[in-house]
């Protein structure tokens, strides 16, 4: 049985627009929306609130960071100390416990994917993989706020009581409907 070409086309079309909303993530009713903190977020400060209220600089007093979500929630974080020691002789497998002891507390790692429950300010961090191995498979909350472009994260307290704080900024034009 020969096809008329117009139903040919029909039926092409119809394939195209299935393909592309399911590569694209649309769905049947419609587009899905971008999770709402997709971007790339670059770290203005990683700070640590101790039991007495005060403040310090966590990761030293230019920390460098960066924390991208794409569309989906997926995400991938990065906090290191910018005064981090180098390695002396210049190679990774060759470097002094305190150098290493350096490199290991002086970077947070992690990526997975990142849920978003507005209504009770929280972030919900599903951890596939980090540089510290514990974490790996945990899921995390984090209590948040969100002022324009300047979301800011607490972490659960330390054993010592202090609470880690994270301040990141949107990039300018890495905005919701931005590729992230």
């Amino acid at each position: 049985m020969r096809m008329h070409p117009a139903r040919v086309r029909l039926v092409a079309t119809a394939w195209l627009v299935v393909g592309l909303a399911a590569a694209t993530g649309a769905l049947a009713d419609g587009v899905t929306a971008a999770f709402p903190l997709a971007g790339t977020w670059t770290l203005e400060a990683a700070d640590a609130l101790h039991p007495d209220g005060s403040r310090t600089r966590d990761y030293g007093e230019a920390p460098k960071g960066l924390l991208m979500i794409d569309r989906r929630g997926h995400y991938s974080l990065q906090i290191f100390r910018a005064d981090r020691p180098r390695f002396a002789a210049g190679a990774k497998a060759a470097g002094s416990p305190d150098e290493y002891r350096g490199a290991v507390m002086g970077a947070s790692t992690h990526f997975g994917t990142i849920d978003l429950d507005a209504r009770r300010h929280l972030l919900v961090f599903h951890i596939d993989g980090a540089s510290f191995p514990n974490w790996e498979g945990q899921q995390q909350s984090r209590s948040f706020e969100l002022h324009g472009d300047v979301l800011s994260y607490r972490v659960p307290p330390r054993q010592d009581g202090n609470v880690p704080i994270s301040v990141w900024r949107r990039s300018e034009g890495a905005g919701v409907g931005d590729d992230a």
